[in-house]
């Protein structure tokens, strides 16, 4: 890996809405979205990982980009990707971009794994974020984590 890019994050799918608002992406198409909508930031590189749980790879300059920069920049190019392909006017999902980092040990040696220090992230395509939200218990579950080691980014229409 390059030196600078130093920074590691594994983006998941949930997509909690109906097909007949927008299409379902497979797994290349997802991962399509980041390579192509990151593709501008030089310090960016974006991957299809080999997991059955974890989807893309984002490696970052943690110089240039803090976790959090990295998930709204995920989001944005998920919202441009579905404003392009919608059904018909106001029917784009809330975006929800959900990160924490990896503090225990790894669950598998596999290197698309996600690995300790690695920074896991659910993006979240729902009808209602807050629904959502409240449906996993986010409070509840940041409640004890330091603030440096979660990020939230939501994005409505």
């Amino acid at each position: 890996m390059n030196d600078l890019l130093r920074g590691r994050m594994l983006l998941s799918h949930n997509f909690d809405v109906s097909t007949d608002i927008v299409p379902a992406l497979s797994r290349e198409e997802f991962a399509q979205v980041f390579m192509e909508g990151l593709s501008v930031h030089q310090h960016l590189k974006c991957r299809l990982v080999n997991n059955p749980h974890w989807i893309v790879e984002v490696l970052f300059a943690t110089e240039e980009f803090s976790p959090r920069q990295v998930g709204e920049l995920c989001a944005n190019a998920l919202f441009e990707k579905r404003q392009l392909e919608r059904s018909h006017p106001g029917s784009i999902p809330e975006i929800l971009v959900l990160g924490g980092i990896k503090t225990t040990p790894p669950t598998s040696s596999s290197p698309d794994a996600l690995q300790p220090g690695n920074w896991g992230v659910d993006v979240v395509e729902t009808l209602s974020s807050d629904a959502f939200l409240q449906a996993i218990a986010w409070d509840t579950a940041i409640a004890q984590k330091p603030a440096d080691s979660i990020f939230k980014v939501e994005l409505k229409n």
